[in-house]
């Protein structure tokens, strides 16, 4: 038997995060959280506050299978990295978000 002591590592371009380039127009935040009657109005109200364009049309709201959470796609035109993360901490500092992708 034999083995491949010499196996590559990946290079940098692989293991890098892919790039996006800004203004990322349609960017997908799937925002997951308890189900609450208000839950998708709170996040939409939050993610707001730092973009002026949500498409509304392509906003998906979905039930766990229990109904115990629920998840929202909102599409935005993202506009930096900055823009992202200050979305993500804005969700989760509402204490109603459990995961932000």
């Amino acid at each position: 038997m034999t083995t491949d002591s010499h196996k590559s590592e990946p290079s940098q371009s692989e293991s890098a995060k892919p790039q996006i380039t800004f203004p990322a127009e349609d960017y997908p935040i799937k925002v997951l959280g308890d189900t609450a009657d208000d839950y998708v109005e709170a996040v939409v109200a939050c993610v707001e506050q730092y973009t002026p364009k949500i498409n509304q049309d392509r906003t998906s709201v979905q039930a766990s299978r229990n109904g115990r959470f629920t998840s929202v796609t909102l599409f935005i035109t993202a506009t930096s990295h900055q823009q992202l993360k200050d979305i993500d901490e804005a969700l989760k500092k509402t204490g109603r978000v459990k995961m932000v992708l």
